[in-house]
């Protein structure tokens, strides 16, 4: 059973730093997480690393299509390995590999490439449920030359961890059903230039897909840092943008209006990362959800930008302290130190609570309602009060609604409010505070917040 909310006359004459909702564990959610297992990572990425090399342009030609070295063979493995996940989903989950050819670029294609990512779909249950969430790892590999197809690189870090969490979040979560659908992917040729996720972005900007959460998962599961030589694996980074990424196209005034309202810090992306915080953290212990205010790392990318480049609200999820003799590296001894991508430097119950923050945020979303449709805050006049109010979202059953509440300054929801009503008015000014509402779920599960616009009439 989950802790019944204070009644809202009663929390508001709480400190405002108090957290008045104290949000128990959804038990199936709870026993999904304790399914994540350390050693099963272990083996995946164990398997991923006895390829060789995964370099993108390493998939052999049709006439060689037996060999055991190479991504063509390790994405074929994948495959066997969701193929085989799906036959315990009672037919709710698919399996494919996305195939397309890719010219030469002039800059990291050098030759016509046979491309594809791995895909598993765990289909929702609710007919009228649209939402997609997709969690994604890059399966390519490489060492210091990029372009560089013939030489080893274990890659069991970057990106074999990403791609381990995908496999074993579809191992767990294949067996349960969620009213939203749950794509699983593992993309090829992010170190080529993020070209599995221009794809996948692509595609479900052409398809129309209602994706509203993608997350991004690179270089998570090795604990100790190069240089600082810091060890610590109880700390997680999430990056994300405030603003919308595709704000450079904006032809509708909204960057007027994030300006003109106090809006920069509240865009999808850094939305989506506030909820990977409050349900990682409520879910997976000894851990720290680190939100970093960037889109990623200086010099660096990753296959959560082309979605945040179409709209899409997508983040990056990545260890704390990164090792740079374990990344880009040919593998050699030098000056004592030993280089290279191995799995013995990686930490496999770091992973796990990596791992299981996604699990977490996923099956979080996938059972709540869908949000609360034309969110409104009455402007129409002067009051130290702030009024809100909202329509019933498109799917799903709805228990109630959190408002949630924070001072602008402040980076995380401070305060959540409980009705059933489709609206309330709080004794807050609207301009000191920021707000947005939740739908929940009869479970409790709450969707993502959605924050509203000013209603001038």
């Amino acid at each position: 059973m989950r802790q019944l909310l204070l009644p809202a006359f009663l929390l508001c004459t709480l400190p405002v730093f108090a957290q008045t909702a104290i949000v128990n564990r959804d038990p199936q959610i709870a026993d999904l997480v304790a399914q994540i297992s350390s050693d099963s990572l272990r083996a995946h990425i164990n398997g991923l690393v006895s390829f060789g090399t995964r370099h993108t342009l390493s998939v052999p030609t049709s006439a060689d299509q037996t060999t055991r070295k190479g991504l063509g063979a390790a994405r074929q493995w994948i495959l066997g390995k969701f193929n085989q996940y799906a036959k315990q989903s009672g037919g709710r989950m698919t399996a494919m590999l996305d195939t397309w050819t890719l010219q030469p670029d002039g800059r990291r294609v050098d030759k016509p490439a046979n491309m594809g990512n791995v895909m598993a779909t765990l289909k929702g249950t609710d007919p009228n449920d649209n939402r997609i969430f997709i969690v994604q790892g890059h399966m390519d590999s490489r060492v210091t030359n990029v372009m560089n197809r013939e030489s080893d690189a274990p890659g069991a870090n970057d990106d074999g961890s990403g791609t381990a969490a995908v496999i074993e979040l579809c191992r767990v979560m294949s067996k349960s059903s969620f009213p939203a659908t749950i794509i699983f992917v593992t993309l090829t040729g992010e170190e080529q230039g993020l070209l599995g996720a221009e794809h996948l972005s692509e595609r479900a900007l052409k398809e129309k897909w209602n994706v509203e959460g993608v997350l991004n998962n690179d270089i998570m599961g090795s604990n100790n840092s190069s240089d600082t030589r810091i060890i610590d694996n109880t700390r997680l980074r999430v990056f994300s943008e405030g603003l919308p990424g595709n704000l450079l196209k904006d032809t509708t005034g909204r960057i007027g209006q994030i300006r003109q309202f106090g809006n920069e810090n509240d865009g999808k992306a850094r939305t989506l990362a506030r909820y990977l915080k409050e349900i990682g953290e409520r879910y997976v212990e000894n851990l720290e959800v680190v939100m970093v205010y960037r889109n990623d790392r200086y010099l660096r990318g990753g296959d959560h930008t082309p979605f945040v480049q179409r709209g899409f609200a997508a983040v990056r999820l990545t260890e704390m302290n990164e090792n740079y003799e374990h990344q880009h590296q040919d593998l050699r001894t030098e000056n004592g130190i030993e280089y290279g991508d191995y799995a013995k430097f990686m930490d496999f119950e770091y992973l796990r609570k990596n791992t299981a923050v996604n699990l977490a945020t996923l099956a979080n979303l996938a059972k709540s309602p869908a949000v609360p449709q034309k969110v409104t805050v009455d402007v129409r006049n002067l009051t130290n009060s702030t009024a809100l109010y909202w329509q019933t979202p498109q799917s799903g059953k709805v228990k109630g609604y959190y408002v949630l509440m924070r001072e602008t300054y402040w980076p995380f929801w401070q305060k959540k409010f409980f009705t059933t009503k489709l609206g309330m008015t709080l004794p807050y000014s609207k301009d000191n505070y920021y707000f947005a509402v939740q739908a929940v779920s009869e479970d409790g599960n709450e969707s993502l917040p959605v924050l509203p616009v000013p209603n001038l009439r």
